[in-house]
């Protein structure tokens, strides 16, 4: 399984004035933009750190994802959330040849926590021997940053703030995620058991 993000999430969507009032930056100076690289990078770090964590996409954009076989005949987990549309499933065999399915065949199942590519019939399309299938979908909770939820972008700024702080790399192992940080975010995770299955 191999899952890729086939669109970063755009400049002009993170927040970084935002991020500079709130770690006060340039308080009583004009605004040059000097530090608007850092503090993306340090945005960027954060939002990705938690969208591991929690398994969610927090800002929309386009991923695809490979998998060599289905979980289940008849539909397959997601691995990340919430997913807005499926936008095309291909068969690829071994010596790399195409089939793109039909859209009528199969459904996207929406789930805050776990969503699911459906057969709309029957089962899913089978994969060949040496062959995988790709799926192409749209993930998160919205193209804007008013679109994350409070208290993800809260933990955001959190994260990124504590890693403008520690930049330097000093501290123990206790310092990678503050506790204020996990409480923010604790009720997005989801628990697997099985890995997964059924």
């Amino acid at each position: 399984m191999m899952l890729v993000e086939q669109t970063a999430v755009p400049a002009g969507v993170l927040p970084i004035a935002e991020f500079a009032a709130h770690l006060h930056l340039g308080s009583g100076f004009a605004d040059d933009g000097s530090q608007d690289a850092v503090l993306e990078a340090y945005l960027r770090a954060a939002l990705a750190a938690i969208e591991a964590r929690i398994g969610k996409a927090l800002v929309e954009r386009a991923f695809s994802w490979s998998v060599t076989a289905w979980r289940d005949g008849c539909s397959q987990g997601l691995p990340v959330a919430p997913v807005q549309v499926i936008s095309a499933v291909k068969v690829i065999d071994k010596i790399g040849g195409e089939i793109v399915v039909p859209a009528g065949t199969y459904y996207l199942e929406k789930d805050s926590q776990r969503p699911r590519l459906v057969a709309a019939s029957g089962a899913l399309p089978s994969i060949s021997a040496g062959g995988s299938a790709e799926v192409v979908f749209q993930a998160g909770f919205g193209p804007a940053w008013s679109d994350v939820p409070v208290d993800l972008a809260q933990a955001v700024f959190l994260l990124a703030a504590h890693y403008f702080e520690n930049r330097r790399g000093e501290g123990g192992r206790e310092d990678l995620l503050p506790f204020g940080v996990m409480a923010l975010i604790e009720t997005y995770r989801s628990v697997r058991v099985l890995g997964g299955g059924a």
